[in-house]
């Protein structure tokens, strides 16, 4: 016992030396990059074309198998969604078994078989895998296809085409792949209601007897198999299957704008706007600068700690995540950077997109950025190689795109020997700030104002990429509401009629600077109509607006001008000490929106005042007045920051604006029925 309690102190004191010598205050040094060893997958090829590729791993009794089939995109047209269609359609029953028979043995398995337009995958264990493979087979060579199936799927096309009618997001992808690769090409076309109404069930057949053929198909094979015994399998299985001819089509060429513009669609629905700035780009697996177009996407918009999504979500708020991918395509690849953002900060959002483009392109990144996406890369890529499907997409993908056999073995080689020079190259060739479409999906009322100060052109299109024209930037007046309904909320709004009958004068006192000038101005007003303005600066009155009920003049810098007589005759239409009540005269025109949020717009003479919906409260007035050019000008007034002075809401933020030029004031002082006389009207 005690020769045991001595070994065991022995091991603790050693322990504890070992651990003396560890300094933690330094990171430990980084092992050597891991090897990555594939294997050979074994492949044959059938008479019919279908080349077959075996992964064995016998980590589980499971197995499974993936058909692709490998043709180039071609056109639909009239009936763009046949094949769609077609893929649904598969396996509701072959020329041997039944749609329930099927799908009953399927689920007694306890399998999965699906197909799909381009091809098919199952799976079970291990000992179910020849009888769920053999009903895969029968699906992909003898599915029957029924008219009462063929009905059923047109009305659920058609109920999913018009539940999705109004979806912002499906809206914006849509007309993304229009504009982007063109109405005309595989990529660009879409399915509609028109199309799928125009779909027979001879179509349907005539695409699956065309197109579904072994000539360019996989079939990769994985799980616990014995590659001998699937071959033969396979055999019995697929060379039934016929080859055919399949028609060539060569798409048309896509086409980058010739300089960046702004593609709008309005959706009046929209709670928030879909951005996307996409430009087309010629980039395939394996191409020479594949991975250092991979680490200029990743460090650009790859994730929570890119550029992008640190900029509009972390510094700006303005979304609550933003992207950018890279989309690799032997046929039609394209390049894409997006947000989804809050109406009023739309134009905001496209500065701030375009701004990280254009600098990833011109500065190089930080050698921080690039060592840091490219362990993110090859740390996913050594968690996914131990699955054995990743392992036998791979082996799928070798044999697609004509890859050399060591191209994933030599994938963290060649991710690691990326440099600066080369990221900034790739983000110039394929990130075309200068050349893109930025596409923004969005409710035009509250965004277009703004966007319309941006440099781009802005042209329209409806949900379906159809050129159209400017949507209308105000909403109509509901039936049965007047300006004399607008006012009344108003004044219901800042304390009911009784309290602001009550109010024979007011006296207001506001502070403003103007290039760090004091100013003071003081507005005194007393029922039905005198009204009183100074502004002050530094105790000398600049300029005066007085109307006495009759007759009032202006004076500016010791120039004192009267009033003309429409000017007079538009001053006693005005009430005093509240004008608004003379705004029930007035026209109730539009409702339009305001940062978000919208505003009834009554207009009267050259007034338009703005009350909010929501509130009541009113937000803002224009006025318009002849400037020293005689030509009309108009000048805004905001109010905001309602306070309550004896029971009555004031605005006590009142901005005057005149041209560049903001006045920001803050009031200071109100007082109600004290403080005015007869003699601040003269």
């Amino acid at each position: 016992m005690k020769t045991k309690i001595l070994s065991l102190l022995a091991l603790f004191l050693v322990s504890i030396a070992t651990n003396a010598q560890i300094d933690r205050s330094k990171m430990p040094e980084p092992g050597p990059d891991p090897v990555v060893k594939l294997g050979t997958p074994e492949t044959f090829t059938l008479k019919n074309g279908l080349k077959v590729i075996m992964v064995e791993n016998n980590k589980l009794p499971r197995a499974s198998a993936s058909l692709t089939i490998d043709n180039k995109p071609y056109f639909e047209g009239e009936i763009a969604g046949v094949s769609g269609m077609k893929g649904s359609l598969m396996g509701r029953g072959t020329k041997n078994i039944s749609k329930d028979d099927f799908n009953e043995k399927v689920d007694f398995l306890g399998a999965n078989v699906s197909f799909f337009s381009s091809g098919a995958f199952a799976s079970s264990l291990k000992k179910y895998f020849p009888e769920i493979l053999g009903l895969m087979a029968d699906g992909v060579k003898n599915s029957q296809f029924t008219q009462e199936e063929f009905d059923k799927e047109v009305q659920i096309t058609l109920d999913g085409l018009k539940s999705d009618e109004k979806n912002v997001t499906s809206a914006a992808r849509r007309v993304e792949d229009v504009l982007t690769f063109g109405r005309n090409h595989p990529s660009g076309e879409f399915t509609s209601k028109e199309s799928v109404e125009k779909i027979t069930l001879e179509d349907v057949k005539n695409n699956y007897n065309t197109y579904y053929r072994p000539n360019n198909a996989y079939l990769v094979v994985e799980g616990d198999i014995n590659p001998k015994e699937i071959k033969k399998l396979v055999k019995s299985l697929f060379s039934g299957w016929e080859k055919g001819t399949i028609p060539a089509y060569i798409a048309a060429e896509t086409q980058n704008v010739s300089t960046t513009e702004i593609n709008f669609v309005d959706m009046q629905n929209a709670v928030q706007s879909e951005i996307s700035i996409i430009n087309n780009i010629d980039l395939k697996l394996g191409d020479k600068d594949y991975y250092a177009a991979l680490m200029a996407s990743n460090i650009l918009g790859g994730g929570g700690t890119a550029r992008l999504f640190m900029n509009l979500r972390e510094d700006k708020g303005y979304t609550y995540g933003s992207y950018a991918s890279l989309r690799e395509n032997r046929y039609a690849a394209s390049f894409r950077a997006s947000a989804s953002v809050r109406n009023m900060v739309t134009d905001s959002s496209v500065v701030e997109l375009q701004k990280e483009i254009n600098k990833i392109r011109y500065q190089k990144v930080t050698a921080e950025e690039l060592a840091n996406s490219k362990e993110e890369y090859i740390g996913g890529f050594v968690m996914d190689v131990q699955k054995p499907r990743t392992v036998a997409n791979f082996a799928l993908n070798i044999a697609r795109y004509n890859l050399p056999q060591d191209f994933y073995e030599n994938y963290i080689k060649n991710i690691k020997a990326v440099t600066l020079d080369d990221v900034q190259n790739a983000a110039i060739k394929y990130f075309k700030g200068d050349k893109a479409r930025i596409v923004i999906t969005g409710k035009g009322i509250d965004v277009l104002k703004n966007l319309e100060k941006t440099d781009y052109v802005i042209k329209y299109f409806d949900k379906y990429g159809n050129p159209t024209e400017k949507p209308a930037m105000t909403m109509p007046v509901p039936d049965g509401m007047t300006a004399t309904n607008v006012v009344d909320k108003y004044i219901e709004a800042i304390g009911g009629k009784d309290k602001v009958m009550s109010v024979k004068t007011t006296m207001t006192v506001s502070d403003a600077t103007i290039q760090g000038t004091p100013l003071v101005m003081t507005n005194k007003a007393s029922s039905p109509n005198k009204s009183s303005m100074v502004i002050s600066v530094m105790g000398n009155a600049m300029q005066k607006i007085i109307f006495d009920g009759e007759k009032g003049y202006q004076e500016a810098q010791g120039r004192k001008m009267d009033m003309k007589p429409e000017e007079v005759e538009d001053a006693k239409k005005m009430m005093a000490p509240f004008a608004d009540m003379a705004y029930r005269n007035g026209k109730l025109d539009r409702i339009e929106p305001i940062e978000g949020e919208n505003f009834y717009v009554i207009v009267l003479g050259k007034t338009e005042v703005f009350y909010s919906v929501k509130t009541g409260l009113k937000g803002k007035e224009i006025k318009t007045v002849k400037g020293p050019d005689g030509a009309d000008v108009q000048v805004p007034s905001v109010f905001s920051d309602y306070k309550e002075v004896n029971g009555i809401k004031f605005p006590h933020s009142i901005v005057l604006k005149s041209g560049p030029m903001n006045l920001d004031f803050k009031v200071k002082e109100i007082k109600i029925n004290e403080g005015v006389t007869d003699a601040d009207f003269e």
